[in-house]
């Protein structure tokens, strides 16, 4: 009896997120397949169902990966604004792309990470170019499942889309759960960078934020991290 009342309870909250997810994402939710709005509800309470890039772990520095990730094609969008409501933004944009917001009303799948970075200025032939917080703007990537190809990608329909190719790199993250703001993220990444002082690998540019689940996902099962480039080992 236990088992079967714990069974209800956890399909009776899986059904709420379901109402809930389709509720956040507002008009956007007609676009959505059955498979994404049941990925969406999942994903609340941390479940991943998402293609991640692959990348392989060369170094360890304690808590600290030092990864190497080969190309990645991904879709983009900078807005000129900072904070959670600049993320709230940028998500919404990259996911109307996703969920059928393109010439072909195509539905693409989600992945993860999502990445985010305050930046001065987007060099469009190299899309990891200069970051910084010099005009108050903040980019987000969403990046695509490994079918989609800049030759098939469909066309976004919002022109504040991007679809960029990510060229191969090397950098070093820290993970962490929970909720964040603007001082926890401050800390991790002064954590991070500490993580590499004496060590053979140095920071290029600056930290910047990976999460691997929605705004919607219980904090305390949240997947999030800082990372930084790396310049060649020395």
């Amino acid at each position: 009896m236990g088992r079967n009342r714990l069974l209800f309870i956890v399909a009776g909250l899986a059904l709420t997120a379901l109402v809930v997810v389709a509720l956040v994402l507002g008009a956007e939710r007609r676009s959505m397949s059955i498979t994404q709005l049941f990925a969406s509800a999942l994903s609340v309470f941390g479940i991943r169902t998402a293609e991640e890039p692959p990348y392989q772990v060369i170094d360890r520095l304690g808590a600290v990966e030092i990864r190497r990730s080969g190309a990645r094609f991904a879709a983009e969008t900078t807005v000129a604004d900072d904070g959670k409501q600049a993320m709230n933004r940028a998500f919404f944009i990259l996911a109307g792309y996703i969920f059928g917001g393109n010439r072909r009303k195509q539905a693409i799948d989600m992945t993860a990470p999502v990445a985010m970075e305050d930046r001065q200025k987007i060099d469009m032939t190299a899309p990891v170019a200069t970051e910084g917080n010099v005009d108050g703007s903040l980019t987000m990537r969403f990046f695509l499942p490994a079918a989609v190809t800049p030759a098939n990608a469909p066309e976004p329909n919002d022109p504040r889309v991007k679809l960029v190719t990510v060229p191969e790199e090397t950098m070093a993250a820290l993970r962490f759960t929970g909720s964040w703001s603007e001082a926890s993220l401050a800390e991790r990444r002064r954590d991070l960078l500490a993580a590499l002082n004496g060590s053979r690998w140095s920071a290029l540019g600056k930290p910047f934020t990976q999460l691997y689940d929605p705004p919607f996902t219980i904090p305390f099962l949240r997947r999030n991290e800082v990372a930084v480039r790396l310049s060649p080992t020395r």
